[in-house]
């Protein structure tokens, strides 16, 4: 799948791992949490980077105190009704303060780009084909927002506020 980021189509140097394969000692490799829980103090001494895939109803509480030692965590949309990715993106940029990527993958939508980012997606695996242009577009369809977010976008009471402080 062609991955998105800062708008642009970009290489994916990350690997998927199963639970029971191999990592090479050079492969930016993603695992699951599971294998993370098991394999962490060996995962975490790799020269190459490691990163964590969620599963849709997995706290990213279980990898709270790890977090400086994921370069990416990858977070999934089973099926478009299903949000709780966003509530996870949120929960990693907000309560635990995570600088690293976190990737939109599954059943990851256009209209819903903008969203992901206000929670904290900053890389998304799109469908082969997809137009480029229409997730710009996508990206720019909300001008104002009423509430806050992990993005750090003031909302517009926030603004109206500030305007009504300087006067």
């Amino acid at each position: 799948m062609p991955l998105l980021k800062q708008g642009q189509l970009t290489d994916d140097h990350w690997v998927r791992v199963e639970d029971d394969a191999d990592i090479a000692d050079e492969v930016a490799a993603v695992v699951s949490l599971e294998r993370w829980q098991a394999d962490a103090d060996l995962l975490k001494r790799r020269n190459a980077p490691v990163g964590v895939a969620l599963a849709n109803d997995q706290s990213p509480d279980e990898i709270a105190d790890d977090l400086d030692a994921i370069g990416t965590v990858f977070l999934t949309f089973p099926v478009y009704t299903d949000g709780r990715a966003f509530s996870q993106a949120r929960l990693l940029r907000q309560r635990y303060g995570y600088k690293g990527e976190i990737r939109a993958t599954g059943n990851v939508l256009r209209d819903q780009y903008a969203f992901m980012q206000r929670c904290g997606f900053d890389a998304f695996e799109i469908a082969d084909g997809s137009d480029l242009a229409g997730w710009g577009r996508s990206a720019q369809a909300v001008s104002h927002h009423y509430q806050t977010a992990a993005d750090g976008v003031k909302a517009v009471w926030e603004k109206r506020h500030g305007q009504q402080a300087e006067i």
